[in-house]
């Protein structure tokens, strides 16, 4: 048997038998429903105008708008995450492609179309390109305020960069005219919109810098975003920033901005204003030169009277200080003329011949003194050395003497004093064999006391016993 919720709804729901509602159901279960039938759905990319925006969320970061065609208009929700990544700014009446997909706020039963991803189309696709480009010549420092050249505050030759046959170049030779008739002007013509357009600006550009003027007027008139897109060309940008000569651009009007504006060393929002920002009117000219020449005319007063206040000051000071050194002076060559040295001169000689005197009589006094004190010094170190010295040599002398006694008997000088004697022949041999002489050698007899010198007559051989 089939049960009454065998059948169910497309969305899982069970459904009455004949379509007929089981019961009523609460508004949240009616809204769950609907979330989760258009969960269902599939992934979309829906394009469209951006109308109503609201965002980011100052809490959240969350965006909020309408998009919308002829017919119809759809809310859109962007998460913070989402917006972020989408690299340019929304606003109302940019045109868009808008991938994601539909939900319902079950707080509130509204309908909206929650976006994973945004792209620009058209003109929002231009811009995105533009913004891509500047933050790609930021990070360069093509916009660094450093980098930019200063511009003279009054230009004498200016040139003028633009399209000859618009009404801009007549609009800047009269603002000329008008402010500052001295101005030196050139033009050189050059397009302004169109394919081509960048390289024809660099070229004129490089024509007008030759020139070397004070600055160069890079000008066009209002139109599109689309028709100033030639402003936003990267070569020309890199020209406009690498220009020799300072360029001050005036393109469109007052809420265009573009590429070139923001690379050159001044931007200005029409072409008149840039006319007016090189030429200051020439009777302002002459008024703040009047008014120049009475304020310097007035600082020179002052400055001259502070400068004789000043001079006046420091004479006086100078001439008490001067009369303070002399008078310092003075007392020093006072104080040094009552010095004895320069009223008695030969004071020094007598002062020092005295001291040697002095001197001398202390020396010959102590003299005497210091050498017998040096002769009894003398004296006891002599009998400490001498009585030192027997003490040392007593022991020596013992010995000697002992040694003298035995030498003494044993000395030949003692036998020859007992009546023996020593016999040497002719060449001081001992002789001691009268049978190595002959009768007439020449001998010596060496006796107890002196020495005799004979002849020998004979020999005799000794008898032996």
């Amino acid at each position: 048997m089939t049960s009454a919720f065998d059948a169910h709804d497309p969305w899982g729901h069970p459904a009455a038998i004949d379509g007929e509602p089981d019961g009523p159901i609460s508004v949240t279960r009616a809204l769950e429903d609907a979330k989760l039938a258009l969960g269902s759905l599939p992934i979309l990319t829906v394009a469209g105008e951006v109308t109503g925006f609201r965002g980011p969320n100052a809490r959240s970061g969350h965006c909020s708008f309408q998009v919308k065609d002829e017919q119809s208009a759809m809310d859109v929700i962007v998460w913070r995450g989402t917006y972020a990544k989408c690299g340019f700014e929304l606003r109302d009446g940019l045109t868009v492609q808008i991938t994601g997909a539909f939900d319902v706020y079950t707080g509130s039963g509204r309908m909206s179309f929650v976006a994973r991803k945004i792209e620009a189309s058209g003109e929002g696709l231009l811009r995105q390109q533009v913004a891509a480009l500047a933050r790609k010549l930021q990070q360069e420092g093509l916009m660094d305020t450093a980098r930019k050249r200063p511009i003279p505050r009054f230009c004498t030759r200016v040139a003028v960069v633009t399209s000859l046959s618009g009404s801009v170049i007549d609009d800047v030779k009269r603002t000329l005219a008008r402010r500052n008739p001295l101005v030196e002007l050139q033009v050189v013509g050059c397009q302004v919109q169109g394919p081509g357009a960048p390289a024809t600006i660099r070229y004129a550009l490089g024509v007008a810098a030759s020139a070397v003027p004070d600055a160069i007027l890079l000008v066009r008139g209002g139109g599109s975003f689309e028709d100033l897109m030639t402003f936003n060309d990267e070569g020309l940008a890199r020209a406009v920033a690498a220009c020799p000569v300072p360029v001050i651009t005036g393109i469109g009007h007052e809420p265009d901005t573009s590429i070139c504006d923001m690379v050159a060393d001044r931007r200005c929002s029409t072409p008149t204003a840039a006319a007016e920002s090189v030429a200051p009117a020439i009777d302002e000219l002459a008024q703040k030169t009047a008014d120049r020449q009475t304020r310097l005319a007035a600082s020179m007063g002052r400055i001259v009277e502070q400068q004789g206040q000043l001079l006046q000051t420091s004479s006086e000071r100078m001439g008490r200080a001067m009369g303070t050194d002399l008078s310092r002076r003075r007392m020093a060559v006072e104080a040094l003329a009552t010095r004895r040295c320069l009223t008695e001169p030969l004071s020094l000689v007598s002062d020092r011949q005295r001291t040697l005197d002095l001197t001398e009589e202390r020396l010959m006094g102590a003299l005497p003194r210091s050498l017998a004190m040096l002769r009894d010094a003398l004296d006891a170190t002599a009998r400490r050395v001498n009585a030192a010295g027997a003490r040392l040599t007593a022991p020596h002398e013992a010995r000697l003497a002992k040694a003298a006694a035995s030498l003494d008997a044993l000395s030949p000088l003692k036998v020859l004093a007992r009546g023996y004697a020593i016999t040497r022949d002719a060449e001081g041999h001992v002789v001691s064999d009268a049978s190595t002489l002959s009768e007439g050698d020449k001998i010596s007899v060496l006796l107890g006391a002196g020495t005799v010198n004979a002849t020998v007559t004979s020999t005799q051989a000794t008898t032996t016993v």
